[in-house]
């Protein structure tokens, strides 16, 4: 059995991957973004073996949280799950960037770089299907700090693309479709179920309930999924000079360097 770490594993779909994988036999690690937080993820997640602390709005939080989390580690897989929605573009965060942004783009990318390509087997990175009307934003680096949700999660398929291509690893995005979170709201119509299966089956490398071969060998370097299957997504993430373009980007905001 294997372990895993989840950010954003506090209610929704992190905590709901969490146990579906404690429950399987595995071990796994949580991370919130406050005290109160790790208290709610506890009571979520009882056989969870511990929870991080951190709010990925603050550049000096994430890096002492990919620290913490490398301590405890390896993994099998690490998943990118928090995440903020829309209304939160100019709110600003910790470290004085706009939250959205902060957490949604920059935290996932500070942690993978920081923890390493030795720190797991596979990067799971949480998109969405809004991805498609998301731009970039490259042109400068004050401009991807506007980045709103959709562009948030084109970054996201993006960066498993690059870390893919980068270290040769096994690196992946995941939308769980329109599910009923405390994000997706209470009218959503995705199935929640089939969202915590893919999310699961993707950071299980294609295992069916922890068991049998890994099917990922099989798979797309940076394949992009949903619903188990795997699908194509927007062709501006699969472009080299977007990929590059956004780790120098997040390098220069972060300070923190992708080794090679």
């Amino acid at each position: 059995m294997g372990r895993f770490f989840i950010t954003g594993s506090s209610d929704g779909l992190g905590a709901r991957t969490a146990n579906k994988l404690i429950s399987q036999g595995h071990t796994v690690i949580l991370h919130a973004r406050n005290a109160q937080r790790a208290e709610d993820a506890r009571k979520a997640c009882p056989g969870a073996e511990t929870v991080l602390i951190a709010d990925l709005s603050s550049i000096e939080e994430t890096k002492q949280l990919a620290k913490e989390a490398s301590e405890l580690g390896p993994y099998e897989a690490v998943i990118h799950n928090a995440g903020v929605y829309t209304g939160m573009e100019k709110v600003p965060g910790k470290s004085g960037l706009p939250t959205l942004f902060t957490v949604n783009t920059l935290a996932p990318y500070i942690l993978t770089a920081l923890m390493g390509p030795g720190a797991q087997k596979r990067l799971v990175f949480v998109s969405s299907e809004l991805h498609a009307g998301g731009r970039p934003r490259l042109g400068d680096s004050e401009d991807i700090k506007k980045s709103g949700y959709g562009d948030s999660k084109l970054h996201n398929i993006i960066l498993a693309k690059a870390f893919a291509r980068v270290w040769q690893t096994k690196a992946y995005s995941v939308h769980p479709g329109w599910v009923p979170t405390k994000m997706g709201g209470a009218n959503a119509t995705g199935d929640m179920q089939l969202a915590v299966d893919t999310f699961v089956w993707v950071a299980t490398g294609g295992q069916t309930d922890g068991k049998g071969e890994y099917e990922d060998e099989r798979w797309t370097p940076g394949g992009y999924f949903t619903a188990l299957r795997e699908e194509e997504p927007s062709k501006t993430a699969n472009d080299q000079s977007m990929q590059e373009g956004l780790l120098a980007a997040l390098e220069t905001i972060s300070g923190v360097k992708v080794s090679v």
